[in-house]
């Protein structure tokens, strides 16, 4: 349910709060005041799309802020659990718009996308529109309403998944069977790229390692003779290892008189301990520092074969060997692609036989479903006026032609096997026709009501808008689809955009919409009326701009009898 919608700095609405009842809401006003801007706000909020022509003219962005309360709808509360969206039973949706164009989405103080919001619609509002109507006569959106009306949303939901997967399968199964066809040509392929990888058989940090031995080897006479004269001259005759030695040894004696320098004869000691170690390490490196040209030749030899790896495989030695382990997994799967083959077919086929009796399950559902449709919509056309029609749900397989899921010759997707359409006869003796062939403006809205009425009880959505569905209409009519939307209401809060006086007397909320410019610039408020006020608003609307004491007397007299 929507409880309060706040808009700021919309179109030609600088601020606006709605507050709805939970009834029977009615939203009035003359021609471009601005009715339509209420139902574009609320669109944004369920997703719609932004752009910067919906700011007023010199404001810096827009702001649309709607309030729900989602405690009756479990699944929106479980979708908002599953974002991880805090409500506690509340759902404050707020869009703001840039003047550049640019928005921002925020689900309960947390930024979203415009998808999230699209997705959790459905649970928050079903806006009936005239552009609805229109979007009645397309046969894609009529096994929905089939589904909704039967209560077989979750046996759809079902089968969705079981076909979902039986298409994944069936893709796995593609992708086995081209990988059998060239079989031959990639196991030898794949074969000779591991063995060029094993022959080498690489180890991660080698190419490093054997780098900074070339190196060495390549410098090793260098190397040999700095090495050995340092050798010299730390353990020679005189070397300084020996000086150092004598000095440390006159310290600690001077240390024995004063202990005030034991502190540097031990330092110079360690020295002496460490320069030691140090010459003995330097002439062990001298003795073994000799050039090698076998050992250098063999390296280089190694380093080009490992770069030729890292070209093809690389950059880096860890690349190689993640290659050769899926080259490795690969060849394992090709040696088994024929029994991998066997295993999906049978599992395809077992999980196709599961989806099949399902699929045709929900056939016949629908088929008795749509009997009970088509007599409720004619039943609820004929208390609109149109006494004389007869509609149709027409239940037909999908043509199998080319599918590769098939179901006793018809496609099986994750809707089903049907194709589902509405039929109307808008008199006697005239045979059903497609809705979108023979219906006029005004029969469509009618349709469209009478569908939302038989659907009223089925539908997750809080909030049922309505549009102006009563264009073309008026009269006894008129008055019928007032009570109509009514018995909507009695089921979901209802928001209605009409010009016409016998439905808005119906509703137990008033609102009207009105237009004034201030500072050359056109601005929309909106103000709920109610007793005398709503009266004279309804009596505006049944005698124009010129409200008469007859004209009053009769609004007085409708707004009583819609209490009837």
């Amino acid at each position: 349910m929507l409880v309060a919608l706040r808009v700021k700095n919309f179109i030609l609405m600088d601020a606006l709060e709605l507050r709805l009842e939970p009834g029977f809401n009615v939203l009035t006003g003359e021609t471009g005041a601005g009715k339509s801007i209420v139902v574009g706000a609320l669109s944004l909020v369920l997703g719609g799309r932004a752009s910067a022509e919906q700011v007023r003219p010199g404001a810096d962005e827009a702001e649309i802020e709607a309030l729900f309360d989602v405690r009756s709808s479990d699944r929106a509360m479980a979708m908002l659990d599953a974002a991880g969206v805090a409500s506690g039973g509340e759902l404050v949706i707020r869009r703001v718009i840039q003047a550049t164009g640019r928005s921002r989405a925020y689900l309960n103080g947390r930024l979203c996308t415009a998808g999230e919001l699209q997705a959790l619609a459905p649970e928050l509002a079903d806006v009936a529109s005239q552009h609805e109507s229109v979007a009645l006569t397309d046969p894609a959106t009529h096994l929905g309403y089939l589904d909704r009306f039967g209560r077989l949303v979750p046996a759809r939901s079902e089968l969705a998944a079981d076909v979902g997967e039986l298409e994944a399968l069936s893709a796995e199964l593609r992708a086995a069977r081209e990988l059998e066809r060239g079989r031959g040509e990639r196991e030898a392929f794949v074969s000779f790229q591991l063995q060029a990888i094993d022959a080498l058989s690489p180890r991660p940090g080698e190419l490093a390692e054997l780098a900074a031995e070339r190196n060495r080897l390549r410098h090793a006479g260098r190397l040999h003779d700095i090495t050995r004269r340092a050798a010299s001259r730390l353990e020679g005759d005189d070397a300084l290892c020996d000086e150092l030695a004598r000095l440390a040894s006159e310290l600690r004696a001077a240390a024995e008189i004063d202990p005030a320098l034991d502190d540097v004869a031990r330092a110079v000691d360690g020295c002496w301990t460490e320069l030691s170690d140090a010459a003995r390490a330097i002439a062990r490196y001298a003795e073994r520092a000799e050039a090698d040209p076998d050992r250098l030749s063999e390296i280089e030899d190694r380093m080009y074969r490992l770069e030729g790896l890292l070209r093809q495989h690389g950059p880096t030695i860890e690349d190689v060997l993640a290659t050769r382990a899926r080259l490795a997994a690969e060849l394992s799967r090709l040696s088994g692609v024929e029994s991998h083959v066997a295993d999906l077919e049978r599992r395809r086929d077992a999980l196709l036989a599961v989806a099949a009796e399902r699929a045709r399950k929900l056939s016949a559902k629908r088929r008795k479903a749509a009997e009970k449709l088509g007599a409720a919509i004619s039943t609820e056309l004929a208390e609109l006026g149109m006494g004389g029609a007869r509609v149709v749900v027409d239940v037909a397989l999908h043509g199998g032609d080319r599918a590769e899921l098939v179901v006793d010759g018809a496609r099986l997707g994750q809707d089903g096997i049907d194709r589902v359409e509405f039929l109307i006869s808008p008199n006697k003796g005239i045979d059903p026709r497609p809705l979108r062939r023979i219906a006029s403006g005004g029969e469509l809205s009618r349709a469209l009501l009478a569908l939302k009425r038989v659907l009223a009880e089925c539908g997750p959505a809080g909030l049922y808008v309505f549009d102006e569905v009563d264009s073309g209409v008026g009269g006894a009519v008129a008055d019928k689809i007032g009570r109509a939307i009514g018995d909507v209401a009695r089921h979901h809060q209802v928001l209605c955009i009409t010009h016409l006086a016998p439905i808005a007397a119906f509703a137990s909320a008033h609102f009207v919409v009105a237009k004034e410019s201030a500072g050359g610039i056109a601005k929309s408020s909106v103000t709920r009326v109610d007793k005398k006020d709503r009266i004279a608003e309804v009596a505006r609307m049944l005698s124009g701009a010129k409200v008469t004491g007859a004209s009053l007397r009769a609004a007085t007299e409708l707004i009583e009898a819609a209490r009837l």
